[in-house]
């Protein structure tokens, strides 16, 4: 069984590693069969997520979760929440905000991500500014 503080604790690992650019953690984190869905509607393997982790390309200065949803079924957590990024990729600066869905599983005793997926709500949030 999953709990809710381990949740959270592993959303907040995820954040980290992103801010980090810690690939290592972040293969760590994904399940073997991790599948993000982009805002883009792409479809990114474990693989080709890892890949585009690039340290010295990615400075990011902000990342992180909030409004967390969380539905626990014994051995899966799906997770809604808020997510916020900020840095440059590439050269490119960006100020990001998203909704996103993740699903959590508990395998060998430690939460892995299986799939991802957010939509951005930028336009949103600048509104409400």
């Amino acid at each position: 069984m999953i709990t809710r503080d381990e949740v959270l604790e592993a959303e907040k690992e995820w954040a980290q590693a992103h801010l980090e650019t810690d690939i290592n953690k972040l293969d760590r984190l994904m399940h073997p069969d991790y599948t993000i869905i982009r805002p883009d509607g792409s479809v990114w393997s474990k693989e080709k997520a890892l890949t585009s982790y690039i340290p010295g390309k990615r400075d990011w200065e902000e990342a992180g979760s909030s409004e967390h949803i969380i539905n626990i079924y014994g051995r899966i957590a799906i997770v809604i929440g808020l997510w916020r990024a900020k840095g440059v990729n590439n050269g490119v600066p960006f100020d990001y905000y998203a909704r996103y869905s993740s699903v959590w599983v508990k395998d060998e005793d430690e939460l892995r991500i299986v799939s991802d997926h957010s939509t951005e709500i930028d336009h949103l949030l600048k509104g409400s500014k």
